[in-house]
């Protein structure tokens, strides 16, 4: 049933495109990266049993991020919140760096501030909301993975700002 009520869906947004335009299609999603990083595995020598640093503090930014596989591109910001005003910042990001006289289709999870009636959609955008529970349709999921087993886990972060380097590093590598 939820897939066919997905289509339904997609369907109706599909006929609502603005005719005679190409359409690009981006995901969306948000990541929470701060100092309760996960630990993933590390090569070591036979026997031993290397230390991997652990941070309980709970100081943390969202990283807000939009791909269009198509063009290889992408959209990002580093925010201290995930809510509407975030996500209002976020939509006008991705609204730039969609190409010229181009109309896209983001398509983002079921957060509450992705479908409030506050966002001031751009006008080349337009939203489709994937179905609820179903982060496997979303390939920015398997970004974040990348990101946090290369480049985010194992590590102690001082503070806010090298939280927030870390982050840009991490997106920009």
């Amino acid at each position: 049933m939820r897939s066919k009520n997905f289509a339904n869906t997609l369907a109706a947004h599909v006929a609502d495109l603005p005719k005679g335009r190409p359409v690009e299609i981006w995901f969306q999603d948000e990541a929470r990266i701060g100092q309760k990083n996960g630990q993933v595995r590390v090569w070591a020598q036979k026997g031993t049993r290397p230390r991997l640093p652990a941070d309980q503090r709970y100081e943390n930014t969202y990283l807000f991020g939009a791909i269009c596989p198509k063009r290889g591109t992408g959209a990002v910001l580093v925010l201290p919140r995930a809510n509407t005003e975030a996500m209002q910042l976020h939509l006008n990001e991705i609204s730039k760096y969609v190409a010229p006289k181009a109309h896209a289709v983001v398509l983002m999870d079921r957060a509450g501030w992705h479908s409030t009636g506050k966002l001031k959609v751009p006008k080349n955008l337009t939203i489709i909301l994937l179905p609820s529970k179903s982060p496997e349709l979303n390939p920015v999921e398997n970004i974040w993975q990348f990101l946090r087993a290369n480049y985010l886990s194992n590590r102690v972060f001082n503070d806010y700002n090298d939280i927030v380097d870390a982050a840009c590093d991490a997106w920009n590598a």
